[in-house]
């Protein structure tokens, strides 16, 4: 049912319309602080998204995830020998 999904971080001015913003997707976390909404929507539509919610008086900026297009595999992540050591003896 749900496809890939990509968030969009959307910093506003005034957070009175950060409820509007649920029309375009799942609005997952609201910064009260930092005046921002991540939100979460199909991948294939964050573009149009992006240029429909920058048109907007109350949207500052507009910034896409890139987390989608990291690698999440890691090479050489092995521990260090003198952390493992620490944990072993339980220090």
């Amino acid at each position: 049912m749900i496809g890939q999904r990509q968030g969009i971080i959307v910093w506003l001015y005034s957070l009175k319309q950060a409820k509007m913003l649920r029309r375009f997707g799942n609005v997952h976390y609201v910064s009260r602080k930092l005046k921002y909404v991540v939100l979460y929507c199909n991948q294939d539509d964050t573009e149009a998204l992006i240029r429909k919610i920058s048109s907007y008086s109350f949207v500052k900026k507009v910034e896409p995830s890139y987390k989608p297009f990291l690698k999440m595999e890691f090479e050489n992540a092995a521990p260090d020998k003198a952390k493992e050591y620490d944990y072993k003896m339980g220090i």
